[in-house]
């Protein structure tokens, strides 16, 4: 049996090994979730690192439909317990081609020091982790025979795809922060509620912003529908494109996103003014994609997520600002309000009420 010094000093090594490869798969999270409190860091990190190994499978232009479904139970499987990581990072690294980041690549190389890290963690903890990446993994079986240049069939389907892969992190981010704070939990009905909304208002931002970059790997994830009846034909797109049904198109999915965003926010008064660090981990995220909106907005004829990408003293300005007002929710809501004035904002139709079910209790 090894020693309690030993197990130590693996621990150490497999969270020093979290925070390294985090660095490498995303420059985001790797400045905001630094920001939680110590409680929560790890868990968080680990957590974004088990949604990126399954994203990477999903991604991968290499792997079928089917074997991606098929690999993705298979992590499934490992994150339960129920099969070896080794023996599943060995069987899915050889299958990954050029086209997945050598970062990514070792990531998923490494898949058993990121499980070993899941399966340190409390029970709760644990429980809230594999239920989001299943849902997230099942949720992306779903859109692997159907991802194409003619995007999704309308605005609700858009929201599905959404949830799958952000929304169900926000609610389980939701019941990270519920775990930590029972103060926090006092509003968990109403933060459940919201939390969808703000996984969703950062994905269709990322969806937006890397619209060129997806069309490239032949993936759209528009909404076929309401792009026809504003003129546009999903299947006709092409980088640079400059006519004013295209840019009316943008603004109304900008529009959208804006309204998601602006209940990221009101999820955010809702953690209590204390919790400084969670609120900066969110704040960041909610500027961040104001601002990249911003630019999507002003220069509807960007070939890339390259042009309308934020610089890096715009994100440094947004963390001094976030930074100032974070205890008082006034100042943020005169902040916000100052940085989205004159961005298109379309009202939401409500999420689909088979999408969830965390509001019915703690993760199972």
């Amino acid at each position: 049996m090894a020693s309690s010094a030993s197990m130590t000093s693996r621990t150490a090594e497999e969270e020093s090994y979290q925070d390294r490869i985090l660095a490498g798969v995303s420059r985001t999270f790797a400045f905001t979730i630094p920001q939680l409190p110590g409680d929560l860091r790890k868990v968080v990190t680990n957590a974004y690192l088990l949604c990126r190994i399954a994203d990477t499978l999903e991604d991968e232009p290499s792997l079928s439909a089917s074997q991606k479904v098929m690999l993705q139970e298979q992590f499934l499987a490992v994150l339960r317990g129920e099969a070896a990581a080794r023996a599943f990072a060995s069987r899915v690294t050889p299958l990954l081609s050029d086209a997945t980041l050598p970062d990514e690549r070792e990531l998923v190389a490494n898949t058993s020091v990121v499980v070993r890290c899941t399966h340190s963690l409390t029970a709760p903890q644990q429980q809230a982790l594999i239920k989001c990446v299943s849902i997230m993994c099942r949720g992306m079986a779903c859109y692997q025979d159907s991802a194409s240049l003619e995007g999704l069939e309308d605005m609700a389907e858009v929201d599905r795809y959404c949830y799958h892969v952000a929304g169900v992190v926000g609610e389980m981010l939701t019941e990270l922060f519920c775990q930590h704070s029972g103060e926090i939990h006092e509003k968990r009905t109403e933060l459940l509620a919201l939390a969808p909304s703000f996984g969703e208002g950062l994905q269709l931002t990322n969806i937006l912003k890397d619209l060129w970059d997806d069309w490239q790997r032949g993936v759209c994830w528009l909404p076929r529908k309401e792009f026809r009846e504003l003129g546009v034909e999903l299947s006709s797109l092409s980088p640079g494109r400059s006519d004013e049904e295209f840019a009316a198109a943008l603004r109304h999915m900008v529009g959208i996103a804006h309204a998601h965003l602006r209940n990221a926010l009101r999820y955010t008064l809702l953690i209590p003014s204390r919790e400084t660090g969670i609120k900066r981990f969110c704040l960041w995220a909610i500027g961040l994609a104001v601002l990249t909106l911003r630019r999507i907005a002003a220069r509807p004829t960007y070939r890339s997520g390259q042009e309308v990408k934020v610089s890096r003293r715009t994100v440094k300005a947004t963390i001094i600002s976030t930074n100032l007002t974070a205890r008082h929710d006034g100042m943020l809501e005169l902040l916000f309000t100052g940085v989205t004035r004159g961005l298109p904002l379309r009202p939401l139709a409500g999420p689909p009420p088979e999408l969830s079910d965390w509001a019915s209790g703690p993760p199972a």
